[in-house]
């Protein structure tokens, strides 16, 4: 992916398909069109849609790659911290396409390290400690709860546990 150039990467599976093929040849203007509507929208900062994309700066790529992928029909979605690297209002953006494509049907699964993504992504939240699962919670789950699973207690313990220290008995 890093040598290809954003025009490239933009179409990376879809080179021999329609819109982009003709006959055993790629229709080089109507690539060069799309992957400069994608570098506006999705606010990739580059001199050029010609550049190498992994010449770009980690949160860049990381966007050429959401425009890439959040650019066609999906039947599943499944993101790997999708927005590290990426400045604040990037993030807003991804978070608004990934809700978009949840709320247009599609299945997502967002695998996150930062607490505050999850919460405001999911409808469900699975978490795994040490390669295991420890449970899956709907989304209101507090972060108390959420904070001893990820510790490894199961999650009936961490919502009895939870609920003494809310009662004001010993705190963990």
């Amino acid at each position: 992916m890093g040598t290809f150039s954003i025009s490239e990467n933009m179409i990376l599976d879809l080179y021999d398909k329609a819109p982009f093929a003709q006959g055993i040849g790629m229709k080089p203007a109507l690539i060069a069109s799309h992957a400069e509507k994608k570098v506006e929208e999705f606010d990739v900062r580059t001199p050029s849609i010609d550049v190498a994309v992994g010449t770009l700066s980690g949160g860049n790529q990381q966007k050429v790659v959401l425009a890439r992928e959040l650019s066609r029909p999906l039947r599943l979605f499944i993101a790997s911290q999708p927005t590290r690297g990426l400045d604040v209002g990037s993030i807003e953006f991804v978070h608004k396409r990934v809700i978009a494509e949840r709320d247009n049907g599609t299945p997502v699964m967002i695998v996150s390290t930062e607490l505050d993504e999850v919460l405001e992504l999911a409808d469900r939240i699975a978490v795994l400690y040490r390669g295991k699962l420890v449970g899956i919670v709907p989304a209101g789950t507090s972060r108390d709860v959420l904070g001893l699973m990820m510790a490894g207690v199961p999650e009936h313990e961490a919502e009895l546990t939870a609920h003494k220290t809310l009662e004001g008995g010993t705190h963990v």
